[in-house]
């Protein structure tokens, strides 16, 4: 999969506000040439909300372990949820399984708990390649579903 076939599925389901920041758009230089999937139908950036997915191609600092230094490496980071987290790694986004400390975060084409946000149920799989090409597509089905949920929720809610 390459970003450019991961954007396009994304834009692909309902609602989704793709943002990528670019120079001279006003975003912080460090997250030019990233990609972040928001569920908005009204186009619009929700305020006070993640987004449900994101692509990042390069390091962040205190984020080095997955080495996006390399030439052409990304990440797809999901928020899938609890289950679809324990689905993945084998255990709840709070505690640390074995997979945890054996696995490399820079491998490619591997489900793994998020380096940094894995305890908030986020998942990452680094250049997706044949072995995580549909469970990729399935997390970001799952997170695209949970944050139309949340953003119909707050809808439904009346204001405080």
């Amino acid at each position: 999969m390459t970003i450019d076939d991961i954007i396009d599925f994304v834009e692909g389901l309902d609602g989704v506000l793709t943002l990528r920041p670019a120079p001279g758009d006003g975003s912080p230089e460090i997250s030019w040439g990233d990609s972040f999937f928001y569920y908005s139908p009204d186009r619009v950036v929700p305020q006070a909300t993640q987004p449900f997915a994101t692509i990042v191609t390069k390091n962040y600092p205190g984020d080095e372990s997955s080495r996006l230094d390399r030439e052409g490496a990304f990440r797809v980071n999901v928020h899938a949820g609890k289950e679809a987290f324990i689905e993945a790694v084998g255990h709840t986004p709070r505690e640390e399984g074995p997979a945890d400390v054996d696995v490399d975060a820079g491998t490619p084409d591997t489900v793994i708990a998020h380096p940094v946000y894995g305890s908030a149920a986020w998942l990452a799989v680094i250049d997706p390649g044949p072995r995580t090409d549909a469970v990729t597509r399935e997390l970001l089905r799952r997170a695209h579903a949970l944050a139309r949920a949340r953003y119909e929720r707050r809808a439904d809610s009346p204001p405080r």
